[in-house]
């Protein structure tokens, strides 16, 4: 599931955790402050999806970036901004965004806007297999051997997460994050989930979820 992802943003608050939350969701990342070189960013980068602030430096807002885009790149478009009239709005889909995040967002629901835009777009997949399990997020569904899995909202997510980062070693904080939207929790939430997840998994095959020692968890066959 991973995607190319140009983040335009001039307020380093805001650009910098989103950069790094995007990274560790999988996602190659590259970050700019203003709209300056845009066209060159992009034809060199070529991202799958942008993220644009509308308020920017340098006398090139994101409205003016997205129509930039729209006549070189079949990138998709993310407006992320502060003014959230229905008239902004209609300005931004008309420079041909294909959403809109208001400010102050949480990062979670940015990152599940950016996943939610790209698959609707055929960018990313949206089913994901590893050995004989499969995991159809579109869908909300996930077998393995052929064996339909019962699984909570949670559970759902949480396998979800790690099979599309099958291979890669996820902390527990990344996963309090990206599955839960905090990182404040008891880390103690992620193990009760991990080992439930595991016994449903285990019913129908050999481990799957591995726990990397004071590192966190992977999933792999």
């Amino acid at each position: 599931m991973v995607a190319r992802v140009l983040v335009v943003e001039d307020e380093d608050a805001i650009r910098d955790p989103l950069t790094a939350a995007l990274r560790a969701a999988g996602h190659e990342v590259r970050a700019c402050a203003d709209g300056v070189g845009f066209e060159d960013v992009v034809d060199s980068f070529r991202p799958d999806l942008a993220l644009l602030d509308v308020h920017l430096p340098g006398g090139r807002d994101g409205f003016e970036l997205a129509r930039a885009l729209g006549g070189r790149s079949d990138c998709a478009v993310l407006l992320v901004t502060a003014r959230d009239s229905v008239a902004d709005r209609l300005t931004g889909f008309d420079a041909g965004a294909d959403d809109y995040v208001v400010k102050p967002f949480v990062t979670v629901e940015v990152l599940a806007r950016v996943t939610a835009v790209l698959r609707r777009l055929g960018r990313v997949p949206s089913t994901v297999q590893v050995a004989d399990l499969i995991v159809d997020e579109g869908a909300r569904i996930a077998s393995r051997a052929g064996h339909a899995l019962t699984l909570t909202g949670t559970e759902f997510k949480l396998l979800a997460y790690l099979a599309g980062h099958r291979g890669r070693i996820l902390s527990k904080t990344q996963l309090l994050t990206q599955v839960w939207g905090y990182d404040e929790y008891d880390p103690n939430l992620v193990e009760v989930h991990v080992s439930a997840l595991r016994r449903k998994l285990e019913q129908h095959g050999p481990r799957l979820i591995h726990t990397a020692r004071g590192l966190g968890y992977v999933l792999r066959p």
